[in-house]
């Protein structure tokens, strides 16, 4: 907590600064002040959001940090790692304050989780939109050629690309995963694989194995012979688990839910969500809200494990 107070001090006094730069007449000097402002939001802070104990106090926070990183967006629109930024906070929030419990309350409150996955929606593609501004900034014709399926383009980006591209493509998948009666949004699904794929060439090894994360639930979505499978699936989650050293428990969780149900194997599936309910989350500080995160989820999905099973593990009837 110490740290998140140390934050709210300097964040109080970046925005004074901020708010003192208005009033001074020299642009440059303004200028100044909110670059480096959008510097230490972009690169110095988010350890501290990743590192507390307690969601809800980080669910709390995270909307006027997001405003406050739009609100330094309209001063410096090219500020690129500040882009990358509201990029993945958006995608991240929405997640796990709006998709996360809506799920949990759909079979109690249809209507009320319909429109959350509504606002999710309008939420991803705002980070979608930031995303792509910051991959403009050296593909200026990107966001079109995306926008109207022309993947071609992803060939120009190199590896200081891969983060704009990673957050871009989890918004834009994250949108379809929740409006997937939207049609016209459906059909840049394979866009966003592409964007994917493309930083697995660059650089697969980023986000300690998150994009071999996502690649175990495409993988597990597509045949042998569209290149996915479940043989595929398993690669991309054992290279996930030796890229992370062990430190997060999100790729059990995503293999035990895209593949394990997929296979109707419910005893690895226990298996796996055995082993991240037993993770410590407080010994790598790094990963710990994540690793709640992903513990909550792991936790439902227990909670539901008759809904999701028809067979018993070795494949009877119940």
């Amino acid at each position: 907590m110490n740290k998140m107070s140390d934050t709210i001090s300097r964040l109080s006094c970046w925005l004074m600064v901020y708010v003192c730069a208005g009033l001074i007449s020299g642009c440059s000097v303004k200028t100044m002040a909110v670059n480096s402002i959008a510097d230490a939001l972009s690169e110095g802070n988010a350890g501290v959001y990743a590192t507390d104990d307690d969601p809800e106090l980080v669910g709390d926070a995270l909307p006027f940090a997001l405003k406050t990183m739009e609100s330094l967006l309209e001063a410096t629109p090219r500020h690129k790692k500040l882009l990358i930024a509201t990029a993945s906070g958006f995608v991240l929030y929405a997640h796990a304050y709006i998709v996360r419990p809506a799920d949990a309350m759909e079979s109690t409150h249809f209507d009320v989780a319909r429109e959350q996955r509504a606002r999710a929606k309008r939420l991803f593609l705002r980070a979608r939109g930031y995303g792509l501004r910051a991959l403009e900034l050296n593909y200026p014709s990107i966001s079109d050629s995306l926008l109207n399926n022309r993947v071609s383009i992803l060939s120009n980006c190199r590896k200081e690309d891969v983060p704009a591209l990673y957050w871009t493509a989890a918004a834009w998948g994250s949108a379809i995963s929740v409006a997937k009666s939207d049609m016209v949004l459906v059909s840049n699904f394979p866009v966003a694989a592409a964007m994917m794929e493309r930083a697995l060439q660059l650089d697969e090894a980023w986000g300690q194995g998150a994009i071999h994360e996502f690649f175990i639930i495409l993988s597990a979505g597509k045949s042998e012979s569209e290149g996915g499978g479940i043989k595929q699936a398993e690669r991309h989650f054992n290279r996930a688990m030796e890229l992370n050293g062990g430190r997060s428990i999100s790729p059990l969780v995503t293999m035990a839910e895209s593949v394990c149900v997929l296979k109707q194997d419910r005893i690895k599936f226990e298996q796996l969500l055995k082993q991240a309910l037993e993770f410590d989350v407080h010994r790598y500080p790094e990963n710990r809200l994540a690793n709640i995160f992903a513990q909550r989820k792991a936790q439902n999905l227990m909670l539901n494990i008759d809904n999701l099973f028809f067979a018993d593990g070795d494949g009877s009837e119940r």
